[in-house]
């Protein structure tokens, strides 16, 4: 797995979305203002090497640990703080669950993981991987400030591939775990729980599932923002994160 670096101060891990990540962003680069800024690519995204013998979430949440495992500024145990969006999000919380002391801060943005009650998790699989990144945006415009209203050949291609790898890891059941619940009370660090008010992919109530399963965990909304709130809302968000990884810090 590659990983892209920035910025300096404590170090913040960031697991990007289902779609992938463009490798340069305004989200990540208001945080490199304030944290050294680690954003690996995860195993069979965006171009990395596809592990075969892969499965399960639990398996690319393993992979991760390992992986900070192998950086030394996160190596101390609740030195480093994690951000995971969406299916990244889902990630993040397994390694909580896998490790509970392992982080100083949660932050879960629109994580998928939890299996909602009364809706339920968009099927990418019922739509085209362009469309399925269209309805992660509240507001259609913003699709077309961060990828063009014409996506290049290259990103569509990736979004394909990440598409599968996800179908390799996560479709029976999708996109949720039956154990997840059930480990996350173990939690020890801090969790903010952040949702977009319009998220059509994955239904707030699971982020208020989220909010109650995990012992010291708080629920904010952000207004005018869907699935992908790292792009659409990237200064909000990112004020909300600072805020919160910071507390605390002398």
């Amino acid at each position: 797995m590659q990983v892209s670096r920035a910025g300096s101060g404590p170090p913040l891990l960031i697991l990007h979305h289902d779609i992938g990540t463009l490798d340069r962003l305004p989200f990540y680069d208001a945080l490199a203002r304030r944290f050294t800024v680690l954003v690996p690519t995860m195993a069979g995204y965006d171009g990395s090497q596809r592990p075969e013998w892969m499965r399960h979430v639990r398996d690319a949440a393993a992979m991760q640990q390992w992986l900070l495992s192998e950086i030394a500024e996160t190596r101390a145990p609740g030195a480093v703080s994690v951000v995971g969006l969406g299916f990244g999000g889902w990630i993040a919380a397994e390694m909580a669950s896998l490790a509970p002391r392992a982080f100083r801060k949660l932050v879960l943005v629109g994580a998928m993981g939890l299996k909602p009650e009364r809706g339920e998790i968009a099927d990418q699989a019922l739509v085209s991987y362009i469309d399925y990144v269209r309805l992660g945006f509240s507001d259609a415009r913003a699709f077309d400030r961060v990828f063009g209203a014409d996506p290049t050949t290259p990103q569509l291609e990736k979004w394909d591939l990440n598409r599968e790898m996800t179908f390799r890891i996560a479709w029976k059941p999708y996109m949720y775990s039956a154990t997840l619940p059930h480990l996350l009370g173990g939690v020890a660090a801090p969790a903010l729980i952040v949702w977009g008010r319009d998220d059509r992919i994955v239904p707030l109530e699971c982020g208020e599932r989220y909010a109650k399963a995990l012992p010291r965990a708080r629920l904010e909304i952000v207004a005018g923002a869907g699935h992908l709130v790292d792009l659409e809302k990237p200064d909000e968000l990112a004020r909300l994160v600072i805020d919160f990884v910071s507390q605390g810090d002398s």
